[in-house]
């Protein structure tokens, strides 16, 4: 293993160690997103109200529905006698939950045979809302504090205040003769209905609006946890279905490497890994690559043509000439760059060229006067020319 070798895996490993080290060191940000998950213990998380069902309704069960409520109460649901085999209360606390209009229906139908449904929802299925005869309504999004109050003076204790992740949504139509109010929300000086009881066939439904009320984030705020064992108070205690958002299809995903990357030391070894290979990737080819023929670059002859040339002309000494063409390649560099006529060489020659040059005009006019003192003179000798050049040189340079 060569030198340089060595030192690029001593640089990967400490990479490795380093990126290693920040991640356990590091740590993880505070997740707000509402999740309702009743596994989760973030802000928004229902793991504290989930844990706190048992406790709640010592005598009853608890049972996890991991598909929907159709798939799920359709098994227990006898045809031959047209009853259920079981009873109890469905339980969901979603902002959005995933019922569709068959599990609408069969939560209305077991509602129908005695049992008990209890929603806390910012969004119930349209079949609710026909058949139960209410709607809801959201005003704007409400940033400040809400007070929770219940109608039952029994609980006139229990009210709470809330001032994170509200929304200002209400129920804005009820059905007067098959619903109960059972609690209000008051948003500033306005006050509004957020939990009814509906009486639905022999059972009940109990709809409320604000499921933050029950997150984690809530519960552990003073002693808003009593408003929580308010709401639930009016329940049965019997067997509690809990609608999981953890459902088998998400559980189960559709990627091959779901469980590595829901892992995030496995996430990280993974992402090493594959550096890792890249890497390996890039200096084995580097490695097997042919030799490459080193050419020699082509040599700049230039500077040794004009050195030759110009030991010619020093030689000969024809100063004449050289004098000639030094003022004739002077001036072609005036025209060139300055575009300035120099047929003429006078008095305002010399103050354009001054004016575009920047040059003091003093040293322009001693330039110029030399060069027509040059160009009328025969037979220069070898002082005049060395004159002139650093005339020349000084004006290219200064």
């Amino acid at each position: 293993m060569s030198r340089t070798l060595k030192i690029y895996v001593a640089l990967l490993a400490l990479l490795f160690i380093g990126i290693i080290a920040i991640e356990f060191s590091t740590p993880p940000p505070v997740n707000w997103q509402k999740t309702y998950n009743e596994t989760q213990k973030t802000p928004y998380g229902t793991f504290i109200f989930y844990e706190e069902l048992t406790n709640i309704f010592p005598e009853s069960k608890v049972q996890d529905i991991k598909v929907t409520p159709y798939q799920y109460f359709d098994d227990y649901y006898t045809w031959e006698d047209s009853t259920y085999l079981t009873t109890g209360t469905y339980m969901v606390i979603d902002e959005y939950p995933n019922i569709d209009t068959s599990s609408a229906q069969e939560l209305l139908d077991f509602a129908s045979h005695g049992n008990n449904i209890f929603i806390s929802s910012n969004n119930f299925p349209d079949r609710l809302l026909d058949s139960l005869g209410f709607d809801t309504k959201n005003e704007y999004s409400f940033k400040g504090k809400a007070e929770f109050t219940f109608t039952n003076p029994a609980f006139e204790r229990d009210s709470i205040s809330v001032e994170k992740g509200l929304n200002n949504i209400y129920f804005s139509k009820i059905d007067t003769l098959n619903t109960t109010v059972l609690g209000h929300q008051k948003f500033n000086d306005s006050t509004y209905t957020n939990f009814i009881e509906v009486t639905w066939g022999s059972g009940y439904f109990y709809l409320h609006v604000q499921p933050v009320a029950f997150t984690n984030y809530h519960l552990l705020k003073k002693d808003n946890s009593k408003y929580a064992a308010g709401v639930l108070s009016y329940l049965n205690d019997d067997t509690i279905y809990f609608d999981s958002r953890n459902k088998s299809v998400k559980e189960l995903g559709s990627s091959p490497l779901r469980f590595i990357f829901s892992q995030p030391a496995l996430r990280w070894a993974w992402y090493l890994a594959l550096i890792t290979t890249l890497l390996f990737m890039i200096f084995n080819a580097k490695r097997r690559q042919r030799i490459v023929l080193v050419k020699e670059p082509v040599k700049n002859t230039t500077v040794a043509f004009t050195k030759t040339i110009g030991n010619l002309y020093y030689e000969t000494k024809d100063h004449d000439n050289l004098i000639e063409k030094k003022i004739t390649y002077f001036l072609e560099y005036i025209r060139r760059v300055y575009y300035l006529d120099t047929q003429i060489l006078d008095d305002k020659f010399v103050k354009n060229l001054a004016l575009k040059s920047g040059k003091d005009k003093v040293d322009i006019k001693k330039l110029i006067n030399q060069i027509v003192y040059l160009k009328a003179k025969r037979d220069c000798n070898e002082a005049n020319l060395l004159q002139l050049n650093n005339a020349i040189e000084d004006f290219y340079t200064t």
